[in-house]
């Protein structure tokens, strides 16, 4: 007995059955969370240290070598990449995406504090953050005021909104851009402080010695007690001003005499603007792993909740929100399911001709999805692109198994028989092929969940999906639809009916002629399938490789980047410049928001020549230019831009944190010198294949500096020690903390520095005074020299190896592929065998999916075979099936040049994809010519009344899942570039495979299916091997003789 003769004759438990389904898959439903993509982001822990006073020299052999060696051997590492700045060390590790990470961060956290005590006395203590050093904001909220100024608006927004918005879940960092911190400014004169005879290091202990906080005990009497609290710190300017800093013969020396004293700011190295007006900005950094959309919803209510406190005349609004594109992306392929469900329906109708069958058909598709996200959930699955993307291929493929059904059942009722007999018979005759097309469909997908790597996590969630909803989908056509059969089926004489049977009864007879023609000489159709076949490799070689589509997700960042060595103001000319380029877009509509920063990033400090600017653009649907135009048309304008090396970049798309260029190739090797050659060879080269645009590197040797060379000697004998030279430099041009005041509960900074006149030239540098162990003043020109050299601004680490990284956007049509493997044959060519080559963002991702994806693509391939081998029993069976999969590949690919895309990931996917679609054609043919051949008919009868008779369903299936990938092929708007991908290539595959397996499979099946035996062959033989020999099986009693009752009186 088959599953179907259950449920025919149990109507009501059929029905339930689907019921039950339902409710546990709209229960999963309603806990599933939302995001972007399925968690994929691999834990990163960064490592922040601050030396004060250290050059990038001394930071990298004595800081950041001893972090990065303190932590290589901790488990699930992926990349350790390290900064060495002036003053600041920052090391970032990326762990593998299986790894917990708190595990991680407390693993760091162990690794680190066991080699505090060997690091150089004078170091902050190493910070610690589950977050990239680097990372950029989620959402950046711009606050303007006009009744606070910019030191009262930054101590609001600290107080109020930085901490509350900190606590939202999922947030690392709440940043404040353009902050003014308060901070007591003591501006050295050096002129009226050499004239009293005094030096920078007596301002700064006579500060230290007389702003302290000192316990006072208490007093105790026999019936009281008072708490001694001393009065000794320093609060205000007048304060300030007054602190005795010496007394010269009875003359007292206020420190207001030497040096001009406010509350400043502690930091205005760096700035931000909204729409060209001076602001402050509020950046949202999210953790490693957090979900974007839940970050940036709490956000959202928590701004709401603060929009009360905000004072008189001061706005705050988001400027820039990532989750936008997010959410638009999912609402867009929410849209592409509702018209995908639209267009199998009126397929289904057209065949079918009878709303009846249609509505049995069409049931499938709510039960099968809806019940899918009990599986989901099992798996920790979310509702994400990815699982949106399973779904709309779904509709096409869920409906399938109950087309072939309805076909079956519908040719039956038309040759005669009852509905009720011809669901019956005919769900079992197709009974071995709906389970054989599910089988193979789900053994696709087997491959894709089991990936390793961050590609496999991201596609992991996707085939569990599409899994799933295959395998409630063979649930439902062996329960459900051939009960529904039974019930709602009848003979259809309608006129439409009438009218219409023609046609098809006619395009059956065509494709019997068509294909009995063919057969007669079935090498020349073989050889016509293996030329198409061919030309796929031809149609690899010419489409350009990515990881990801560029997609337009509504947003571009330009980076600005001028010379070394450049000041904040000239650095803000270059940024205003390229503002008033950017400004005509907005004018156009096509821009809704220009915010823009000078020295951005959150570590400070950050250098002063570079800026970022955030251009936002208008909804999808209100513009007609994509970002990725407007990206190369900003590009042309700014190519030759003056002062200032301008670079228009998109936000990386799949996962991909910040934005950064395509190209990211990473040269190791043993010091800076050698690599800065080894660079300069390849930049050159590169360049000259005119492949590649705004081509840079991050070490960039132009910094100016100027060498403070000491004699060591000299100084000795004047009794100057080292130590003073250094500390009276550092408070003289440096900013040196050198104590701390409170103000309303909050405690703040004492900065020390020369005033502007007396820093700006390197004379000021050798005039500056000196106490020797005598008493006397000496000028530093006495035993020091300066000289002035170019140096590099950072020095960067990979994987514990000194590096450089060279990184540059592609011209045109140009790939990733292409821009790599042009890359890796100049090293090649060129460079000694020690050099070392790595890669970083989007390149490493892209070849890392790359390599994965093929392995997967031969698995499936392997996987398919041999659940198809399984099923029928034979090699040869499974053989003639799978050669519908490179005609699918072909037309994939072919579809992919007409269009114009590229290979990327999601066209990939789809590429496996077609492999278990595919099959189901091939699977229709073979199976019921096996059949035939069982009931008598010669091979050449079987396989030409088979694919005649299978010809409908094989329409229906193909144009069903046609039609649910076109919207995918066709839609536009938030996330159009993926959908478009992975839709253009089933609609192509599909469609080739289609019309070629009709006429293949027959074929192959002619020359080498007569050699196959049936699946039953072995059985037949011990039946009669048994019946001859008169022996029964073991253990098997002679059948009783049972006696029937009477039927009952109701039936």
């Amino acid at each position: 007995m088959q599953v179907s003769d259950l449920f025919i004759r149990r109507p009501v438990f059929a029905v339930v059955v689907s019921l039950l389904l339902i409710v546990g898959g709209l229960a999963a439903l309603m806990n599933l969370p939302i995001r972007e993509y399925p968690s994929v982001d691999r834990p990163v822990v960064s490592i922040s240290t601050v030396y004060r006073g250290a050059s990038n020299e001394v930071i990298e052999s004595r800081v950041t070598e001893v972090i990065e060696g303190a932590v290589a051997g901790i488990e699930g590492i992926k990349q350790i990449r390290s900064q060495s700045r002036d003053e600041r060390s920052s090391v970032t590790i990326e762990f593998d995406v299986s790894r917990d990470p708190e595990g991680a961060t407390s693993d760091v956290r162990d690794a680190v504090f066991r080699v505090v005590g060997r690091l150089p006395d004078g170091v902050d203590q190493p910070v610690i953050r589950k977050v990239d050093d680097d990372a950029s904001a989620i959402m950046w909220i711009s606050v303007t005021s006009s009744t606070y100024d910019a030191l009262e608006l930054s101590d609001f927004l600290k107080r109020v909104y930085v901490d509350r918005l900190s606590t939202v879940p999922g947030v690392a960092n709440v940043n404040l851009a353009g902050e003014r911190r308060y901070s007591m400014r003591i501006w050295v004169d050096r002129p009226a402080l050499a004239a009293r005879g005094l030096t920078v290091q007596d301002l700064s202990s006579a500060i230290q010695r007389q702003n302290v906080e000192l316990p006072g005990g208490r007093i105790e009497s026999s019936q009281r007690e008072f708490t001694v609290k001393t009065d000794s710190r320093l609060s205000s300017q007048q304060d300030f001003e007054q602190l005795i800093v010496s007394n010269k013969n009875g003359y007292l020396v206020r420190l207001g005499e030497v040096a001009r004293v406010e509350v400043g700011p502690e930091d205005n190295r760096f700035e931000f603007y909204e729409g060209g007006k001076v602001a402050m900005g509020l950046g949202v950094v999210r953790q490693s792993t957090a979900n974007t959309l839940a970050v940036a919803e709490g956000v959202r209510e928590e701004l709401e909740n603060l929009k009360s406190s905000l004072p008189p005349g001061t706005t705050a609004q988001i400027s820039y929100d990532e989750s936008q594109f997010i959410s638009a992306s999912i609402d867009g392929v929410l849209n592409t399911l509702i018209e995908g469900i639209g267009l199998v329906v009126l397929v289904i109708l057209i065949f079918l001709r009878d709303w009846r069958s249609t509505i049995v058909a069409i049931v499938a598709i709510p039960v099968s999805i809806i019940a899918a996200c009990m599986v989901m959930a099992f798996f920790n699955a979310s509702i994400n692109v990815l699982t949106l993307l399973a779904v709309v291929l779904a509709i096409g493929i869920v409906v399938d198994d109950a087309i072939v059904e309805i076909e079956n059942v519908h040719r039956r009722i038309e040759e005669g028989q009852p509905p009720l007999l011809a669901s019956f018979d005919g769900a079992r005759e197709i009974g071995f092929a709906v389970i054989a097309t599910t089988a193979t469909l789900m053994a696709v997908f087997v491959p894709l969940a089991f990936m390793t790597g961050n590609t496999g996590q991201l596609f992991r969630e996707f085939g569990i999906t599409l899994a799933a909803a295959i395998f409630f989908s063979g649930v439902v056509a062996r329960t459900l639809t051939p009960m529904m059969c039974s019930k709602l089926m009848v003979p259809a004489h309608g006129r439409i009916q009438r009218m219409t049977e023609p046609f098809f009864t006619g395009m059956n007879n065509v494709y019997r002629r068509i294909l009995t023609w063919a057969l007669r000489a079935p090498l020349v159709i073989l050889a016509f399938g293996f030329m198409v076949c061919l030309s796929a490799y031809g149609l690899f070689q010419m489409l350009p490789k990515t990881f990801a589509p560029s997609e337009d997700r509504g947003a571009i960042i330009v980076r600005v980047e001028a010379p070394e060595g450049s000041s904040l103001d000239y650095t803000r000319e270059r940024v205003k410049e390229v503002e008033k380029i950017l400004l005509p877009y907005q004018e156009q509509g096509v821009v809704s928001s220009i915010t823009s920063q000078v020295a951005p990033g959150f570590a400070r400090p950050s250098p002063v020549n570079s800026g970022m600017i955030i251009v936002r653009l208008v909804p999808w649907g209100e513009r007609t230019v994509s970002q990725q135009e407007l990206v190369q048309d900003i590009n042309r304008k700014v190519a030759n831009f003056p002062g200032a090396r301008v670079s228009p970049i998109s936000p990386g798309s799949l996962g991909q944190r910040g934005p950064s260029k395509p190209i990211q190739f990473v040269l190791g090797g043993p010091d800076y010198n050698t690599l800065r050659e080894w660079r300069d060879i390849v930049m050159q080269k590169a360049q000259e294949t005119g492949m590649f645009v705004n081509m840079d590197s991050n070490y960039r040797e132009s910094q100016p500096d100027i060498r403070v060379q000491i004699d060591r000697q000299r100084a000795a004998d004047l009794g100057v020690s080292v130590q003073d030279i250094g500390s009276t430099l550092e408070l003289m041009f440096g900013e040196r903390e050198i104590s701390t005041f409170v103000n309303r509960g909050e405690e703040y900074s004492v900065i020390m520095r020369g005033r502007a006149e007396d820093r700006a030239t390197p004379n000021d540098l050798a005039n500056t005074f000196v106490r020797s162990t005598n008493g006397e003043l000496v000028p530093l020109s006495s035993f020091v020299t300066l000289t002035e050299a170019a140096a590099p601004q950072m020095l960067n680490r990979f994987n514990r190896m000194r590096a450089i990284t060279i990184d540059a956007g592609l011209v045109g049509t140009a790939s990733i592929g292409e821009g790599l493997a042009v890359l890796e044959q100049i090293v090649r060519e060129n460079l000694p065998a020690e050099a070392r080559i790595g890669y970083s963002g989007q390149s490493q991702e892209f070849l890392e999916s790359s390599n994965a994806i093929y392995v997967t693509f031969g698995m499936a391939l392997l996987v398919v075979f041999l659940v198809l081998a399984a099923q029928f029993e034979s090699w040869i069976n499974p053989f003639i099936i799978m050669l519908t999969v490179p005609l699918a590949v072909t037309g994939g690919l072919a579809a992919l040049v007409i269009t114009g895309q590229t290979l990327n990931i999601y066209s990939q996917i789809g590429m496996i994809l077609l492999i278990g679609l595919m099959t189901k054609n091939g699977i229709l043919i073979v199976e019921f010519a096996n059949q035939l051949r069982e009931q008598g008919m010669s091979v050449r009868e079987a396989v030409i009344e088979s694919s005649v008779l299978r010809l409908r369903p094989i329409l229906m299936t193909s144009i069903a899942m046609i039609g649910g990938a076109i919207p995918l092929a066709w839609s536009s708007g938030a996330g159009a570039e993926a959908r478009n991908a992975i839709g253009t290539v089933i609609v192509g595959g599909v469609t080739m495979s289609t019309m070629l397996t009709v006429l293949v499979v027959p074929a192959i099946y002619l020359l080498i299916g007569g050699y196959t035996k049936p699946a039953t062959y072995v059985s037949e033989m011990l039946d009669k091997l048994r019946a001859q020999t008169g022996q029964r099986p073991h253990g098997e009693a002679p059948a009783p003789h049972v006696q029937h009752p009477p039927a009952h009186p109701a039936e």
